[in-house]
């Protein structure tokens, strides 16, 4: 696992939060702690995650109250939820809330992180019809060459567009500026020359003016994740 990975912990349980956050660092992801519901939603308003592990009952607002306005303001993040509460009741109304999966206290770190990498790896991976890439709510159709961001269509440029399909292919996955430039232009051109960043920022403004898909990876390259 790479450290453009980022992961929200948000746990009030001190010795919980420090097991949970120390054990996926040196699992090799970026990490985030935090003590409760207001300040996790202040979190995910100002950077991007690629999962969170949120706890159910926190102060100021509980975990089930901050997914269903995660979902509401449309930020898709993968969330496991935790919780000590065990009845199927509870794991249905953790699932009817917004949440990706449900792990009862106390729980083995290890399955905790095989459940992490499982959501990544299902949000991150684009889908699979012959002829149609999708990523989050973006979707490039090969035949036609139609791209359509939230449902509505944007028009590209043919090197904007192989831009598109070459990270949506990726998705997931740091590409850097000289792999863009061998697979886009088909050859290699100065790796310190500003034509990557200027075709990004093109695509971008299209396709990503919230940015919330396409990101920099300041000295390693770009990546396009699904939330």
């Amino acid at each position: 696992m790479i450290l453009d990975v980022r992961i929200l912990v948000v746990e009030d349980d001190a010795k919980i939060a420090s097991f949970v956050t120390n054990g996926l660092r040196q699992s090799g992801f970026a990490v985030d702690p935090c003590g409760d519901g207001r300040a996790a939603l202040d979190l995910t308003a100002s950077a991007p995650y690629d999962a969170a592990v949120i706890d159910v009952m926190l102060p100021k607002l509980d975990g089930l109250a901050l997914v269903r306005e995660l979902r509401a303001a449309g930020n898709r993040v993968p969330v496991l939820f935790l919780s000590a509460k065990v009845s199927v009741d509870d794991r249905i109304r953790g699932l009817q809330a917004g949440g990706d999966d449900y792990m009862t206290k106390p729980f083995a770190f290890s399955e905790l992180l095989a459940r992490i990498q499982a959501l990544i790896r299902r949000a991150s991976q684009p889908t699979s019809e012959p002829n149609r890439l999708t990523v989050g709510d973006l979707s490039l159709d090969l035949l036609t060459r139609q791209v359509r961001r939230g449902g509505e269509q944007v028009e590209l440029q043919p090197r904007e567009f192989s831009l598109l399909e070459y990270l949506m292919r990726n998705a997931g996955r740091s590409v850097t500026k000289t792999m863009i430039l061998e697979h886009v232009w088909d050859y290699s051109f100065d790796p310190q020359t500003n034509v990557v960043d200027v075709l990004v920022h093109r695509l971008r403004s299209k396709v990503d003016p919230d940015k919330t898909r396409l990101h920099t990876l300041r000295g390693v390259g770009y990546v396009l994740r699904a939330a």
